[in-house]
């Protein structure tokens, strides 16, 4: 048995779960998301505790038990806390606003980078250098947050562009001068 998917996943307070079918629907103080779950895999609900089964032993079963378990298990952290990301700008001169909703990103190109998230994201930019996504849906999160990165990209040498927060860039040595011997 998948070791993630045989964990119970505990409700907390104020977070209600739906089983209808085949969609699991979980709602709580931040919103409400769905899931279509397989067939093959069952929900059920005990008081405060979620509890995702099996129906058989066939590889694509067992590969899907312990995914759905985690994206359940995501959906109630999201319903509940919800998720962010962090991004850092590195680089002189680089930096970031919010304009409306609208991120704009001055990134050393000739003209701003605009960034308009999607409904359910929430952009804040508490420094110029500084860039928190947030968002009840954690690959939507992570999905935005690749997608501002994206602008500019740590580059490897001197280190400018767009990291999450916890991300290590290795450096590259430059081009050495080399001096003839003559």
């Amino acid at each position: 048995m998948s070791r993630i998917g045989k964990n119970p996943i505990a409700l907390p307070a104020g977070v209600t779960l739906a089983v209808d079918g085949t969609t699991v629907k979980v709602k709580g103080p931040k919103g409400e998301l769905a899931l279509d779950v397989p067939k093959t895999i069952s929900v059920s609900q005990d008081d405060s505790t979620l509890t995702v089964v099996r129906s058989d032993e066939t590889k694509a079963t067992r590969s899907l038990h312990g995914t759905i378990r985690a994206r359940i298990a995501n959906m109630v952290t999201g319903v509940s806390t919800g998720f962010e990301r962090n991004l850092d700008i590195i680089g002189v001169g680089y930096s970031a606003e919010l304009s409306g909703k609208k991120l704009v990103m001055k990134l050393g190109f000739s003209h701003p980078c605009e960034f308009t998230p999607p409904a359910g994201i929430e952009i804040e930019v508490p420094a110029p250098t500084r860039i928190v996504i947030k968002g009840i849906d954690k690959q939507q999160v992570g999905q935005i947050a690749a997608d501002v990165r994206a602008h500019r990209p740590p580059e490897p040498y001197k280190g400018k562009g767009i990291r999450y927060h916890d991300e290590y860039v290795r450096r590259k040595a430059g081009k050495l001068a080399v001096s003839s011997g003559g």
